[in-house]
């Protein structure tokens, strides 16, 4: 099934994000699907529909690379009370999945006996938002993973939360971790996995600076913003840095390129890519020279770059490539570990992309703080005539470019 015939089968106003989930190293192993549709129907996307539909679904929201291989992770998928008690749900691949069961749900015994039935297919149970109640025991015993609001209770509650839970065979996960700090003690009181907003935020050191070659990248980032800049002025700026150079020219000659020749210099890679291309490749190997942060910081900025400038090439927009750069530089300030302000002072950008980072000023400023909200799954603070389709089919184009553009880089 291609892109075109997906979309017609969802309809216009099915927007789907994904949230990711972490391990104690801070490695993706899954990802949460938030979805709303046009009716509003929860979980219409994937239990309404036929099993190939979600098959194909599932695949985009949850292959990634990940240190240079293609891998799929498993989805956490909501499920409504209804949803449980009917059992309506395809067949959908046992290891690519964990159903959660949402905190509203009323626990009464045909929705203990739906879960049961679940658990007997094959499927993994996550109780989400757990607060506890003697009722929750039949769904402790069948259910493989707890997620807490870490947010929604004192360090005392949680501790004692933690005891009620400990004496069943389940993982906690904690959610809504918005700081470093949080994770860390988190770690310490015995969750294995975490969801939040964490890495968005930098983790402040007293007196970072950026490095001298990440300035380096960052005048060559300028110096592209410049829509006529020459070739060899590029080129004087690109071979300064022997691992820029290297990079480039590693990923003119990937597969990505199927070249019939292979390129050997950097002017003959400017003007084989061209400049469009070499902007977003430098602003890619800026973003992965960090090597002590997350893959998934540098994959969720290259997205909401790729997806701002996708939208805005949907909506002939002047210069589609300044929404790219404002939509990566939006969460540059977490990669290197300093405050957005400060970050702001010492990145060469135009004014434009300042005004929508700062304040979300603008049209870009307006297309940045939709992808903002789209991607958090913040559904409510999306605009009343946002056009759905456009956004959703640019986030889903843009993880496969950011798929794409991330293997490229690792190949040999």
């Amino acid at each position: 099934m291609n892109d075109a015939s997906l979309g017609s089968h969802l309809g216009s106003q099915v927007l789907m994000a994904r949230q990711p989930i972490f391990d104690r190293q801070q490695r993706v192993v899954a990802y949460e699907i938030l979805y709303r549709t046009e009716n509003e129907t929860e979980g219409a996307v994937f239990y309404g529909g036929s099993q190939a539909t979600s098959e194909v679904l599932l695949n985009e929201y949850t292959s990634i690379c990940d240190a240079g291989e293609i891998k799929r992770v498993p989805a956490f998928l909501n499920l409504t009370y209804d949803i449980v008690v009917e059992g309506n749900i395809p067949d959908l691949p046992k290891k690519q999945i964990v159903l959660e069961l949402l905190e509203d749900a009323t626990v009464d015994e045909a929705f203990i006996i739906g879960v049961k039935n679940l658990v007997d297919q094959g499927y993994r149970i996550a109780l989400d938002d757990f607060v506890y109640g003697p009722e929750y025991i039949p769904l402790l015993e069948l259910a493989q993973i707890v997620k807490i609001d870490v947010l929604a209770h004192t360090h005392e509650e949680l501790v004692e939360l933690i005891k009620i839970i400990k004496p069943y065979k389940v993982s906690l996960l904690a959610e809504k971790i918005e700081t470093h700090e949080m994770l860390e003690a988190c770690i310490e009181m015995g969750f294995k996995l975490f969801q939040g907003y964490f890495l968005s935020r930098p983790k402040l050191i007293k007196g970072r600076k950026i490095s001298t070659g990440q300035i380096a990248l960052l005048q060559l980032m300028q110096a592209l913003q410049n829509p006529n800049v020459k070739p060899e002025v590029l080129e004087k700026l690109i071979i300064t840095d022997p691992v820029l150079t290297y990079k480039l020219l590693r990923i003119v000659n990937s597969s990505a390129y199927s070249l019939v020749r292979k390129v050997e210099s950097i002017s003959e890679a400017i003007v084989m890519l061209g400049i469009p291309q070499i902007k977003k490749w430098t602003t890619l190997i800026a973003m992965s020279t960090n090597a002590d942060k997350p893959e998934e910081l540098s994959r969720a900025l290259l997205i909401r770059g790729r997806m701002s400038e996708n939208v805005a090439e949907h909506q002939k927009k002047i210069n589609a490539s300044s929404y790219f750069m404002a939509g990566m530089m939006s969460g540059l300030h977490a990669l290197l570990d300093i405050e957005r302000d400060k970050m702001l002072e010492q990145v060469p950008l135009g004014d434009e992309i300042k005004a929508a980072i700062c304040d979300g000023s603008g049209d870009i400023g307006i297309v940045l703080n939709n992808v903002i909200n789209y991607e958090a799954g913040n559904w409510e603070l999306l605009p009343e005539d946002f056009d759905g389709e456009i956004y959703e089919q640019s986030y889903r184009e843009a993880m496969q470019w950011t798929k794409e553009a991330m293997q490229a880089m690792t190949e040999n």
